[in-house]
């Protein structure tokens, strides 16, 4: 039976803030919601500078105001999740935090509960912040979808699940999974093996990322079968690809020629979601990225949706975040002309 949930505050002005109260009628659910040993709301506690104690079904949070009314509206937020059959994890609280930060209006419901996919280990896949929810809106809606942003963003592995959604549903025959094989300070010629074997450390990404997806063996039949294809940019030429859907990762990487190419190859019956991020360029500094020209031509291209992630969107580890940022503060000053802390 789906548990009911009622919220009421008491504001009472101290000299931290406000008070407030908040219940739930199921006792399982207040269980999932404080975590193990009461971890959620410990965490809870040290992102957002508030208390927070528990008697029965209820929950008192004590703070500064508007500390306060977002850890009420996040715990009223994350009730509805577990409500929803979502099982909370530690990490989903700090995205949930984000979210709420930058709009204590939205709905954590209609960002968590749309499952994309469910892997054969039984782990839920879904989007973790806004821009995750518009990138897969995007895809379901857009033939070809750019995802363009920093690393940790969710771009490939996202695209990733919907590729495999998309052919458990029958809506596509086969997956291709395509990056550009950039000699990124490495020439092939010097690495050992035959062309498969020298370009596969640059496919090895995508090879990780579906084997997340489905069980080794399903994944190994597909790929001898040729239903999924993991292949070098350099392989699609001269190629058209009907039902299937196409995920160009790496982007950036690739020059004005290839991403024509590319892009060109896509048949009828078929999707694309091209991947990359333009602080990552690998090419020669003479070689312009196909990626950055392609934003610049095909935006209001009806059809075409292009879906721009930034730091905050990083799922990864907390100091990924900062790392992107600190870089970033780097490359501001360096284009100022400031002297960097290596300079000095």
């Amino acid at each position: 039976m789906r548990a009911a949930l009622a919220s009421t505050a008491h504001e009472t002005e101290k000299q931290r803030g406000s008070t407030a109260q908040l219940s739930f009628d199921d006792n399982k659910l207040v269980q999932q919601l404080a975590g193990e040993q009461n971890n959620h709301l410990k965490l809870i506690e040290k992102q957002l500078d508030v208390r927070i104690h528990l008697r029965g079904n209820q929950f008192t949070i004590s703070g500064d105001r508007p500390h306060v009314e977002l850890s009420e509206r996040l715990l009223f937020g994350l009730g509805e999740l577990i409500q929803g059959g979502y099982p909370l994890y530690a990490g989903d609280i700090v995205y949930a935090i984000r979210i709420l930060s930058e709009n204590i209006q939205r709905s954590l419901k209609d960002i968590f509960l749309d499952h994309v996919f469910i892997a054969s280990n039984r782990r839920v896949i879904t989007p973790k912040s806004v821009k995750q929810k518009e990138y897969i809106e995007a895809i379901r809606h857009y033939d070809i979808v750019f995802g363009v942003g920093p690393a940790g963003t969710g771009k490939t592995y996202l695209a990733m699940a919907m590729a495999v959604a998309a052919m458990t549903k029958d809506l596509v025959r086969r997956i291709v999974l395509v990056r550009p094989a950039v000699e990124a300070g490495e020439k092939l010629g010097f690495l050992p093996g035959d062309l498969a074997e020298k370009v596969n450390p640059y496919l090895r990404p995508l090879y990780d990322a579906l084997h997340d997806m489905m069980d080794f063996e399903r994944a190994t039949g597909l790929l001898q079968r040729g239903a999924i294809e993991v292949a070098p940019l350099a392989f699609m030429r001269g190629r058209t690809l009907n039902d299937a859907f196409v995920i160009l990762d790496e982007a950036q990487n690739t020059t004005t020629e290839q991403m024509k190419m590319f892009l060109t190859r896509l048949g009828l019956g078929s999707k694309a979601v091209i991947t990359g991020d333009i602080t990552q360029i690998d090419l020669p500094e003479n070689k312009p990225s196909g990626l950055i020209e392609a934003i610049d031509l095909l935006q209001g291209i009806q059809g075409i949706q292009m879906v721009f992630f930034s730091k905050k969107d990083v799922v990864r580890h907390r100091l990924v975040q900062e790392i992107i940022q600190a870089y970033e503060q780097v490359e501001l000053r360096k284009a100022q002309g400031a002297r960097t802390p290596s300079e000095k």
